[in-house]
């Protein structure tokens, strides 16, 4: 792979090779001659095919062993026609008269435009992709953080806000923050239905209805998309619109964009010391520091997500957009669909094993909470508010702001001064910054 254009295909080949049976050029044949014989056999079921079962089985099986072989076929009828899909139905002309199944053959893409195949085939590839090979990979990220989230769930830990010293927080609900993020955007992008054209050459069955007009091709076509797993969209051009597929892509952008802000933490509690890594003993990290063990993992995937983002934005930003019945754009961006999944699908590896290598320092953690006892002013100054007292805010602004060195015995003795009643005094006095970590919801 050491001249592949791409890192996609070459350096992190193993890792995104899974993604090969649904973007390559293979792959998109292979879904081709799927829809086709699918199409046959729908026929059949309407009555406008006289197929028995055992013809049915022959169909069925040019599909279930296509091979590579069979793609070159394709590929060499392709040199000849120069039309892509064009080459698949002349493959099946070739294939049925083998079989003995002449009298079919002119129904093979009848009544079809290349874009009824297409806009099958490609939505069912991308639906493939994401349930069989993209989402096994984020639901270990999720798994693995829900797990980190309850292994910390009681470390308490100096928050940040601005990158400065803020209210304690709790290490795992901050963790939880991720998880129920990516938890609603998933179930968002779940959501979105695969969409599919199929309606000949302007979306109407105009050749299907003048030939067959006692066939009701609507349902005919709802049915057909429906038993693939697709929604068929009812009104579209030469072309599906695409709205859908952008709206897929934008939820996989909010989840990478989710993510960056995960590896970006991480990134930078490892710098701050609350994360040490696994050292892996045959493992470099840098060529002229021995002693450098680097957040790669987390900088790979940031990289990577940034690459996948830029990737699904220009397609959700320019496939719904057509001259007209149509244009061809589409037919080129279409096979940049990949992208978006291989870049992603890098990411999304690195990032469990990034996770998979973080060990907790909770003494680093401990020390730095222990140093902020001026975190506690905002507790005091809201407890005096309760209790009436003239200004707190203020009182507490004047000792705290802008000091890195407020101890538990200064703010003892600003306790000590205040005119409270003694039980308050002494509410006061327990506070502590590891235990001023509020209250959230179980997990």
């Amino acid at each position: 792979m050491l001249e592949a254009i791409t890192p996609i295909d070459g350096r992190y080949h193993a890792k995104t090779k899974v993604l090969s049976a649904y973007f390559s050029e293979y792959a998109l044949i292979r879904y081709r001659v799927l829809v086709e014989i699918k199409y046959l056999v729908a026929l059949a079921k309407v009555g406008i095919l006289d197929l028995d079962k055992s013809q049915i089985d022959h169909l069925e099986s040019i599909n279930s062993n296509f091979s590579f072989q069979d793609a070159e076929k394709v590929k060499a009828i392709e040199k000849i026609t120069n039309h892509d899909v064009k080459a698949v139905e002349y493959f099946l002309r070739e294939r049925l008269s083998e079989l003995g199944m002449e009298a079919f053959l002119e129904h093979i893409h009848f009544g079809l435009t290349s874009q009824d195949i297409n806009n099958t085939a490609v939505p069912l590839s991308l639906k493939e992709a994401f349930f069989e090979a993209w989402m096994p990979h984020f639901e270990k990220i999720m798994a693995k953080l829900y797990a980190l989230a309850v292994e910390w769930r009681d470390i308490p830990m100096l928050a940040r806000t601005h990158g400065q010293p803020a209210s304690p927080t709790l290490l795992g609900k901050e963790l939880m923050v991720f998880v129920e993020r990516l938890q609603v955007q998933i179930e968002m992008l779940k959501s979105i239905p695969f969409t599919a054209k199929f309606g000949g050459a302007t979306g109407n069955y105009n050749a299907h209805q003048v030939s067959y007009p006692n066939t009701d091709w609507i349902s005919f076509g709802n049915n057909f998309c429906q038993s693939l797993g697709l929604k068929r969209s009812q009104f579209t051009t030469q072309i599906e619109h695409y709205d859908m597929m952008a709206a897929h892509f934008q939820g996989m952008n909010r989840i990478y964009t989710i993510l960056i802000d995960l590896s970006r933490d991480i990134w930078a509690y490892i710098s701050m010391d609350y994360f040490k890594q696994k050292v892996v003993a045959s493992e470099v990290g840098s060529s002229a520091m021995p002693h450098k063990v680097n957040p790669i993992d987390f900088e790979n995937a940031e990289g990577n997500l940034g690459l996948a983002i830029a990737m699904g934005s220009f397609l959700a930003e320019k496939l719904p957009i057509s001259r007209l019945q149509r244009d061809l754009t589409d037919s080129t961006v279409l096979r940049n669909i990949g992208l978006p999944y291989g870049y992603g699908l890098i990411a999304l590896q690195s990032l469990e094993k990034g996770l998979g290598k973080l060990e907790l320092n909770s003494a680093k953690i401990a020390r730095d909470l222990d140093a902020q006892w001026a975190v506690l002013a905002e507790a005091i100054q809201t407890i005096l508010r309760k209790e009436r007292y003239p200004d707190p805010y203020n009182a507490l602004k004047n000792l705290t702001r802008g000091k890195t060195n407020i101890t538990q015995e200064d703010l003892r003795l600003f306790i000590d001064n205040l005119d409270l009643k003694e039980e308050v005094k002494t509410q006061l006095r327990q506070l502590r910054p590891e235990t001023y970590t509020g209250v959230h919801p179980p997990f």
